[in-house]
């Protein structure tokens, strides 16, 4: 049987049908494709394997991203399933507990409700038990990573897709070098990706942002988290988007959802503007239908003339967010698991100081007045306070003096 319940001949017919727009090419075509495909995977040609991911119909069929997925992450030890390069498979299951399965468990319960179709009882609970299996193998052997809720609609796609002996190494790579945000102790840097959108729709659209100016771009919340897979409940669709979020760099899907937003400029202007909750609650659901062809092509030209570069927010992202260290297409593929690590640990690192800084500046701003006399005294101690239980008092202390003179100054 497939990963998907179905008999392999079943299989391969029903994921060869039309599922989106773009599958209406001649089967001739899309055999000729597949094959173009297969050929770059068996080359390792990554770069020819990601142009075809992205063009029109994408990587077709499971059995072919089977083969591409993998590579795309730069999991290059995958051979399509045969073999596995971990121990015998099971060794995480002696791994001490996530904090996290729990969690997991419960998220598990609620997973493969939109599809497969058709599948029987004893399918959906031998999927969940893999799908548990997953996530869990993948979290015990990084236990740095903090779930999010979301993440098992992520997992779910890819169980479907790969054979048991590359999901984990796959889903792991994904984890620590594309999403690694999303799994902070905090969703600070989640929030920080969301705050490009509305930089994008001024530089494309300024009357549009400033409709939606009052309305903050939490909307898009679920989409960039989940790479859209909690949001769409078409298979063919979810997988057809994750061959271009695997064969882009990882802003894609912030683009992604800034094009949305611009091309539903029409309705969203129908709406006042001092109405945020209404407009954040039609910005929060997807359009449907959803035409992926045209929303692609339409955020490939969105990238390419405004890139992220251009936009102001981008100068707030730290330099180990997943934004930036896999801004270019080939820089996971020499990326190891223990780079995600460190990338991770200066990220946590980065939001311990963010909140030292907050928690000074919440204590200053309290003890304000007066600013001379006891209440300089006070600001200093408050500050010296803070900085003792910071690791990062160097850093700290010359922007914290610059700031609060700046503040004393003014008065």
């Amino acid at each position: 049987m497939e990963t998907n319940g179905r008999a392999p001949e079943e299989s391969e017919k029903s994921q060869n049908r039309p599922r989106t727009t773009s599958a209406t090419r001649r089967p001739e075509k899309r055999d000729g494709k597949a094959l173009e495909i297969l050929d770059a995977c068996e080359s390792r040609d990554v770069e020819r394997l990601r142009s075809l991911a992205i063009s029109e119909g994408g990587l077709l069929s499971d059995p072919v991203r089977r083969q591409a997925w993998p590579l795309l992450l730069g999991n290059l030890s995958c051979d399509d399933g045969a073999n596995s390069k971990e121990e015998d498979g099971t060794g995480w299951r002696g791994l001490p507990r996530h904090p996290d399965e729990d969690q997991v468990q419960l998220d598990v319960n609620r997973s493969f409700i939109y599809y497969p179709e058709d599948q029987s009882m004893k399918d959906l609970d031998r999927r969940k038990g893999e799908l548990s299996d997953l996530i869990t193998e993948v979290l015990r052997r990084q236990p740095y990573l903090c779930y999010f809720q979301g993440y098992h609609d992520i997992c779910q796609v890819f169980l479907l897709v790969l054979e048991p002996p590359n999901r984990a190494s796959t889903v792991a790579r994904l984890s620590t070098l594309r999403i690694r945000d999303f799994m902070l102790p905090t969703l600070a840097p989640a929030l920080a990706q969301l705050r490009l959108i509305p930089a994008i729709l001024y530089a494309v659209n300024p009357k549009l942002y400033g409709h939606l100016s009052q309305t903050q771009p939490f909307f898009a919340l679920s989409g960039t988290l989940t790479m859209y897979a909690h949001d769409i409940q078409e298979y063919g669709d979810i997988a057809r988007l994750f061959d271009v979020f695997l064969a882009r760099e990882s802003v894609f899907s912030v683009y992604m959802f800034a094009q949305i937003v611009l091309q539903r400029s029409e309705e969203l202007f129908e709406i006042p503007a001092d109405e945020p909750e209404m407009l954040h609650s039609i910005l929060s659901k997807l359009p449907k239908p959803l035409d992926l062809e045209s929303l692609i092509s339409g955020t490939v030209r969105l990238f390419e003339k405004h890139p992220p570069e251009q936009l102001r927010p981008w100068r707030q992202i730290s330099q180990s967010s997943v934004l930036k260290t896999a801004r270019w297409e080939n820089q996971i593929l020499n990326q190891t698991l223990e780079d995600g690590e460190v990338f991770f640990k200066n990220q946590v690192k980065e939001l311990e100081w963010a909140n030292t800084q907050e928690k000074a500046f919440k204590a200053i701003w309290k003890y304000r007045k007066p600013a001379t006399g006891i209440g300089l005294a006070v600001t200093v101690a408050v500050v010296s306070y803070w900085l003792r239980k910071s690791p990062f008092a160097s850093g700290v202390l010359e922007m914290i003096w610059k700031r609060v003179s700046r503040f004393l100054g003014g008065r």
